[in-house]
């Protein structure tokens, strides 16, 4: 399903899809999801099954992240969709970069490489219009 256009505070005009991380220094639940492409419920269950993703709750109570948990969402997304790993083979993998301490670069590569997978399937939709326009 496409990403639909950006709407609130990630909106930008001229926006691209790496410079989807507003500087902020705190992110409501919500934007992580728009950001890192997933359900609500799905980062719920995660911080329930993941130590390292523990958002801090703000005076109203509601979840905020940082943006190095956003980053951790973006490498737990890269390994459970992309590698197809387990939960628990994923929080082991995350021990062991933790370990090496390789977790902060690790997490930046799955930004980099879910970023390139938005930018080509932005450019497939670009083109697609484009070849529907010539064809109208």
């Amino acid at each position: 399903m496409p990403r639909q256009p950006r709407h609130g505070p990630l909106a930008r005009e001229g926006e691209g899809v790496s410079d989807r991380i507003a500087p902020k220094e705190y992110y409501s639940i919500g934007e992580v999801c728009e950001i890192a492409d997933l359900k609500p419920h799905v980062l719920r269950y995660w911080e329930t099954q993941f130590s390292a993703l523990r958002p801090t709750k703000n005076r109203a109570g509601n979840r905020v992240y940082r943006p190095k948990q956003i980053q951790l969402v973006q490498l737990l997304r890269h390994l459970l969709y992309t590698e197809r790993y387990t939960i628990e083979g994923a929080r082991r993998k995350l021990d062991q970069l933790r370990a090496g301490g390789e977790l902060a670069a690790q997490a930046r590569v799955a930004w980099d490489r879910e970023t390139i997978r938005d930018l080509r399937r932005e450019a497939d939709e670009l083109v697609q219009l484009l070849e529907d326009g010539e064809a109208g």
